[in-house]
Formats: structure tokens, sequence, C-alpha cells
């Protein structure tokens, strides 16, 4: 039976460590779905961050944008994140807001077809400052939308403050 996690939150907030647990709980052996482009030495030490806080139980999978192509029936996965898979659909449609949203919510109902328990990392982008350009503004737009509509595909929606989990929905 499929069961779909959402956790939400701002950067640093303790989503991803709240996700792994929740993830070791549901299994002995679960998969860790990482969606980052190595784009600069910053991003590689992010990501460096990210696999030292997993033990030796986890399994990675790199995938960029196609999550629907990997066949994850049966397991527990843990898709970190949301911001980073769009960061990469927003670049490749040269920044461009609605081709994005199209292909980010058609890829993501391909991959929650799939009977597996998808534990689901977001950003929560939108609750700050108005973003000065365009650009930003369309990204912003982009990551609240497909929350959004990851949100209503979710059977539970948490957002974490200040390390802090606070159930919202299911």
């Amino acid at each position: 039976m499929r069961k779909i996690i959402f956790i939400t939150g701002g950067q640093r907030s303790g989503k991803s460590s709240f996700a792994q647990r929740l993830a070791e709980d549901f299994s002995t052996d679960p998969l860790y779905l990482a969606t980052a482009r190595y784009w600069d030495e910053d991003f590689k030490e992010r990501i460096r961050r990210h696999q030292a806080d997993r033990s030796e139980i986890w399994t990675t999978l790199e995938e960029e944008k196609f999550l629907s192509r990997h066949n994850l029936t049966g397991k527990t996965v843990l898709i970190d994140c949301i911001t980073l898979w769009l960061t990469n659909i927003f670049f490749d449609n040269k920044y461009k807001l609605n081709p994005s949203l199209d292909e980010a919510k058609q890829e993501w109902n391909k991959f929650i077809e799939q009977d597996f328990t998808l534990i689901v990392v977001s950003n929560e982008i939108g609750m700050s400052l108005h973003a000065p350009d365009e650009m930003s503004r369309h990204f912003t737009d982009l990551q609240g939308w497909m929350n959004q509509h990851i949100a209503k595909t979710a059977d539970e929606v948490y957002l974490t403050v200040s390390g802090i989990p606070i159930k919202i929905k299911g």
C-alpha cells in the first residue's frame, strides 16, 4: 500500500533529520533518493554533510529529474529534496515557470503510481521577503504550487520549525 509523508519547512529547520528518523522507523534498509546536482563546491560540501548524517543501512540513489524511471515498489524511500529537484527542472526549462510546473506535476504523478512508503522533504521559501527579481519570484511560485500539489497527494504533512515537527495533515 502506498503511503506518502510530506515534510516541509525553512532552511535548516530539521526537515531532513526528522525525515531520516521516520524512514528508519519504517525500514531497516531505507533508500535515499538524492536530487541535488553538483553545481559548485558549496553544493558538494552540502551533499557530503547529508551523506555523513546517514548510517550504513541507507542505500543512495541519485536522480536529478526523472524520479519515475526507477522501480521502487515495496521500498521505503526518502526523497531529499523537492526544491533541488525543481531547481534542476527550472534550469533545464530556461527558467520558464509554466513548462517547469507542467513537467514537475507530470513527473510527480507518474512517480507516485508506485506502491511504496515515500517520505518527501521540501522547503517553504515563500514565507520571507518577496523575491527582488522575476526569475526568483517565478521559482518561489513554482515551489509553492508544487508543494501544494504534493501535499494534496500526501497522507500526512508535517511543518518543521526550529527542529520541531508539527503535524498539519493526516
